[in-house]
């Protein structure tokens, strides 16, 4: 300390709180900003495809089920999720692949197991069809399509996306 401007007692007790209160509050507010910040600088999931076991040389023009699994992280948490889908090739030779999720009540939907109406998907909840491109009929309770998932090819073997609208019906 210099003789000329001496730091008083209470100056410094003042100062020594005020760094030690500063040091706190920056500790208890960083994790409270990483929460807020982290989800927008971490990677977005919804571009990830999946592996499934089903070869691509395989597909035909009859819808298939077909499960899949991966690993899913909700924040520390780590889990295996087990998602399905129907997949068929088109006329064109294109691969859909349909969620089997009925937009009424999310009951699942299966493939011509309806006699009355074959070859449509068949929600047994409450009677919700479905053509083979995944649209609603009408006159049955479903109000909108089936989801789609994008897909993808990779050594021969079949990837699934994130559920999203369907492409297929205009």
């Amino acid at each position: 300390m210099s003789k000329k401007d001496p730091v008083s007692r209470r100056q410094f007790l003042n100062y020594t709180l005020m760094g030690v209160g500063g040091f706190m509050a920056a500790g208890a507010l960083m994790p409270m900003l990483r929460f807020a910040v982290d989800p927008v600088l971490e990677a977005e999931a919804a571009g990830n495809f999946h592996p499934t076991k089903l070869k691509v040389s395989d597909i035909k023009s009859e819808p298939v089920r077909v499960d899949f699994k991966y690993e899913q992280t909700d924040g520390w948490y780590k889990s295996d999720v087990t998602q399905t889908a129907w997949v068929y090739k088109d006329s064109k030779g294109d691969i859909v692949a349909l969620s089997p999720v009925c937009k009424h009540l999310g009951c699942t939907v299966n493939w011509n197991t309806n006699k009355a109406h074959p070859n449509q998907f068949f929600c047994p909840c409450h009677g919700g069809r479905y053509e083979k491109n995944g649209k609603n009929v009408p006159g049955t309770p479903p109000s909108a399509p089936l989801d789609a998932y994008p897909v993808k090819t990779k050594g021969g073997y079949l990837y699934l996306g994130k559920p999203q609208k369907n492409p297929y019906v205009k």
